[in-house]
């Protein structure tokens, strides 16, 4: 072998020294081969991602509606409850549910027997207390007589008789005379009320209609046993009338402050699901009601309801209008709530190259709209030159999908940035 072999050797760490530094030695050269070509990949894999697009909606000029929804159950404006004062059975029930009814037209009638009987037991004793009134009349026109009687001999005579006892005796008993008659009087007054209050006992055993309208209930049935000793008993719920109703919701304490009497709204029953009723606000309650820790206010609502297509009872959810603003500069919401994030790729770019390094602090169109909440200023973002630029505004009303705008520098038809939309990949 020539003296060149032994160099060539050495110079490619082939002689037995320089083996082991060769399996050192390559496994580094394909590791750093390696990584050449990941980072490779990852960049071109990032070039091919591409920016961060994003959609856009327009600010417009139109209307603004704000309502407050609330929930409740209809009811007629004049609801009477029809009950007995005395108790009995009934004999004979004249009407039904959902018959038309007038006022004072007969409902039901009691057995009036037993106040027949007091009736006739009151005339005997009015008769009994006139008769002695005739009887007391009669002995105060004798007592008279006798008095007259005496103080005419007292007077013939002198004064000689009679006797000075005598002609008080007959005094007293005049004036005895005279109070029995004024007692016999009192008791045919009384004889006489009596017989009367028996009298409207007997009328009250026939229930009559104290309104115009419609039976609603019927809740008694002949042959039933009314038991009036405690209270009286509801025989018949009637209504005045179904073509005028009142709705009753719960507006909640949150937005109590923006509901007022003569606002409009409308509600939707679960009959007619597509059809919407318009009411306004008659009375909004200053008492509060708690149903499970939540504080609400009942407010009423009048109902027209000329087809009677609602009935009692039915529930109903309302939108109050509370706050109507018209040729208004609106914006989407979305575009309140929207703030430039890392997009995926820059996100996979920093996770390998600058995983070491500080995060330097975000810029204030990055914190966007997270500082609302402290200035109670607000911005809104749109496109310049491929970055979003944030603009300041100063909002209003909302309901829920859109926001007025009151100031800043945002235009009908400026194009809104509202959501990242991440590029795919090729």
């Amino acid at each position: 072998m020539s003296t060149a072999t032994p160099d060539l050797h050495n110079a490619l760490g082939l002689d037995k020294r320089g083996s082991r530094r060769g399996r050192i030695v390559w496994p580094l050269l394909a590791a750093l081969l390696v990584a050449a070509v990941l980072a490779w990949w990852f960049t071109r894999s990032g070039q091919d991602a591409g920016a961060p697009q994003y959609r856009t909606e327009p600010a417009v000029t139109g209307n603004l509606t704000v309502t407050v929804s609330a929930t409740g159950n209809l009811e007629p404006t004049n609801q009477v409850d029809v009950g007995s004062e005395l108790s009995g059975i009934i004999e004979a029930v004249l009407v039904d549910d959902n018959d038309t009814v007038k006022k004072g037209q007969v409902l039901a009638r009691l057995d009036p027997t037993l106040r027949h009987d007091q009736v006739a037991k009151s005339k005997a004793a009015l008769a009994s207390s006139q008769a002695q009134v005739l009887q007391a009349t009669a002995t105060v026109q004798e007592a008279r007589a006798n008095l007259q009687r005496l103080r005419e001999v007292a007077r013939l005579s002198g004064g000689k008789v009679p006797s000075r006892a005598e002609l008080e005796t007959a005094e007293a008993t005049l004036a005895r005379a005279r109070a029995d008659e004024a007692a016999a009087k009192a008791g045919v007054e009384q004889a006489s009320a009596t017989l009367r209050s028996d009298e409207t006992n007997l009328t009250k055993t026939v229930i009559r209609s104290p309104i115009d309208g419609v039976v609603l209930q019927r809740k008694v049935e002949p042959g039933q046993t009314v038991a009036a000793s405690l209270q009286a008993p509801i025989l018949f719920t009637l209504a005045e009338d179904l073509t005028r109703m009142q709705l009753q919701v719960d507006v909640d304490e949150a937005d109590v402050g923006q509901v007022q009497v003569g606002q409009s709204a409308r509600f939707t029953v679960d009959a007619w699901r597509n059809r919407y009723y318009p009411a306004v606000i008659t009375r909004v309650n200053f008492g509060s009601q708690v149903t499970e820790g939540v504080v609400s206010y009942p407010t009423i609502l009048e109902v027209d309801n000329d087809d009677q297509s609602l009935r009692p009872g039915m529930t109903a959810t309302a939108e109050i209008t509370t706050l109507q603003r018209d040729d208004v500069l609106l914006v989407p919401n979305a575009a309140l709530r929207f703030s430039p994030t890392m997009t995926p790729a820059s996100a996979q770019q920093r996770s390998l190259v600058q995983s070491l390094v500080p995060r330097p602090p975000r810029s204030t169109s990055e914190r966007g709209n997270k500082q609302a909440g402290k200035n109670g200023k607000q911005h809104v973002h749109v496109l310049r030159d491929g970055q979003p630029v944030p603009i300041e505004v100063r909002t209003g009303a909302t309901d829920g999908k859109q926001t007025e705008i009151l100031e800043g520098e945002i235009a009908p038809g400026m194009e809104l940035i509202v959501e990242t939309v991440t590029a795919k990949k090729k």
